[in-house]
């Protein structure tokens, strides 16, 4: 029998959750977005405790347990490169540059789990926008915040640090590509990707990068933490392509977290609608 939203969180908790944000970031209530999916989100426990995050493990029980180390205050993202205004953000300032919306979107990982999560943040291209890229910006580069004494599993994660991400520039200002400072109407906690993070819900979770500490906007392709880790099991667009099969594993199924039964994976997660144009006359199987 399929979970009520009362049963996923409390309705009380939740809108205590709601204001608290407003009140912490000193915002109007948060508003809703037409890009949000109708389907059940992800209980908040899930959501919270079953996570990829190297920095603080490789088991997906350990940044829940393991992540309570990384410092998010004071805080803040660099933003730089092919940019006519160059700026540094503190979170308080990121938090407050567009209006918040609660975004419900069905994200899918790579290793063929998914679940729904209620994001809070807005579109990345609201952030562009201040920060006016010149002529010869073609993408956007992502770094994460890393830091050995506070991230000491990240020793054994098997894959380099900081956690770098890219995106072409056309897709970080798609609409979709959020900015997330928050989640169940509550800031992010830190094994979320605290305290500001990338969401694209057309990829694959793992270019959704957490923790982010640097922006900087370029003109040739930026390299990628797992396509450097292993270029060919994971490649630059990373694209949810239920026909692209990862080298060990198909994709053309999931489970989502909480469910017995496997369902089909939806091309481009199920978001094709809002992005399929942007790769017309793409070979997706080559640029996988």
């Amino acid at each position: 029998m399929p979970l009520r939203y009362s049963q996923v969180t409390p309705r009380e908790v939740y809108l205590n959750r709601r204001r608290f944000l407003a009140s912490a970031a000193g915002l109007a209530p948060l508003g809703k977005s037409p890009f949000s999916t109708s389907e059940q989100p992800t209980p908040l426990k899930d959501v919270t405790t079953y996570n990829n995050f190297y920095e603080f493990g490789t088991d997906k029980s350990q940044p829940a347990q393991l992540a309570h180390t990384l410092v998010t205050s004071p805080w803040s993202v660099r933003v730089e490169g092919l940019v006519a205004k160059p700026r540094v953000l503190d979170v308080d300032e990121i938090r407050k540059l567009a209006p918040l919306e609660e975004r419900i979107y069905r994200m899918r990982c790579v290793e063929g789990w998914s679940m729904v999560i209620p994001w809070i943040g807005f579109s990345l291209g609201e952030l562009i926008k201040r920060v006016e890229p010149l002529g010869k910006a073609r993408y956007v580069a992502f770094e994460s915040f890393y830091n050995s004494k506070q991230m000491p599993a990240a020793r054994w994660a098997g894959i380099d640090f900081p956690y770098v991400e890219g995106l072409r520039l056309d897709e970080a200002l798609n609409p979709l590509t959020l900015l997330c400072v928050g989640l169940y109407g509550d800031l992010l906690p830190k094994q979320n990707g605290a305290p500001v993070r990338l969401v694209v819900p057309w990829k694959y979770g793992f270019k959704s990068i957490k923790s982010i500490a640097r922006i900087r906007f370029v003109e040739k392709q930026p390299p990628t933490t797992w396509s450097l880790s292993n270029p060919r099991e994971y490649g630059f667009y990373s694209n949810v392509n239920p026909a692209v099969d990862h080298p060990r594993w198909s994709q053309a199924k999931e489970r989502r977290i909480g469910e017995f039964f496997k369902r089909d994976t939806l091309p481009f997660n199920g978001y094709g609608g809002h992005v399929s144009a942007l790769y017309s006359g793409l070979d997706l199987r080559k640029y996988y």
